[in-house]
């Protein structure tokens, strides 16, 4: 039997005396998903994945502390960071390509940044750039983001464009994929855990090591996909760095909102298979 992201097995690597968990599916280089805030290896949309999964090597993993993983979110995003280079160690890798989502996107540019003699080529979708940002996060991304538990309807405002009947209908099918094999309990909660997040990409605004000063001498490509509507990592954060990133792609998705790989997974699965 073909295994895929709805039948992948959870594995277990010892990293800094925890237990981390991961899965490893499909065929070709080592692509890392790096999640975002409150995700887990089930809230990525299976149908991406395994259309990823046939030109890539797909490695999920949940971050120390989150999903089915022990320890501590770290409060730093350069720590949090350490789990991908610590990861292939221990799956014997050496060069890997890295996709980050969200909070997941600021992750992968540390990943991308410390590790520049190992990471092939990154994949940020719906996230920012280092530093400071012009556009802050909408207050609608508040509303929905820090319920316990979040449903249908707080996916519309979190992922999608609400405002568009096609987007909606997306975030049905994508949300009923996702369904399939999503242990809810898994998911974060709590403030306490919340706030580790927050603490964490407040690392990134601040950007000590300066690598959005960075992007204008990386070496190796990076894709930026974002949907034209993005109401907590705004798409038009990235327009004054562009012309400082000589090595950086965007693509913008219209009338999607924070995950357009959930609302176009086929789609943008394409245009990820074709960069990589």
């Amino acid at each position: 039997m073909k295994t895929t992201a709805l039948n992948a097995e959870t594995q277990f690597a010892e990293i800094n005396n925890n237990k981390i968990a991961y899965r490893q599916f499909g065929t070709g280089a080592p692509l890392f998903f790096v999640n975002r805030f409150r995700g887990i290896m089930d809230t990525w949309d299976p149908l991406f994945l395994d259309s990823l999964a046939e030109k890539n090597t797909v490695i999920l993993f949940d971050y120390p502390g989150i999903g089915s993983s022990e320890g501590e979110l770290p409060l730093d995003v350069i720590e949090v960071a350490n789990t991908v280079p610590a990861l292939a160690d221990h799956l014997g890798i050496d060069k890997f390509n890295v996709l980050g989502w969200s909070y997941g996107g600021l992750v992968a540019q540390a990943v991308t940044f410390q590790n520049q003699k190992r990471v092939l080529k990154t994949v940020l979708i719906g996230t920012n750039p280092p530093g400071e940002n012009a556009i802050p996060i909408e207050q609608v991304f508040f509303d929905h983001a820090l319920k316990p538990i979040n449903d249908l309807e707080d996916e519309y405002y979190l992922f999608f464009e609400p405002a568009s009947e096609k987007s909606r209908q997306a975030a049905q099918e994508s949300h009923d994929r996702i369904g399939q094999r999503l242990e809810r309990s898994l998911i974060p909660s709590t403030m306490e855990v919340f706030q580790r997040y927050i603490a964490g990409s407040g690392t990134m605004k601040e950007d000590k090591l300066n690598f959005r000063e960075g992007y204008k001498t990386l070496k190796f490509p990076v894709l930026v996909i974002s949907g034209d509507h993005d109401i907590s990592f705004a798409t038009e954060n990235w327009f004054p760095l562009l012309r400082n990133a000589p090595t950086m792609q965007h693509i913008i998705l219209n009338d999607a909102g924070h995950g357009p790989q959930h609302q176009y997974p086929e789609l943008t699965a394409g245009y990820i298979n074709l960069f990589l």
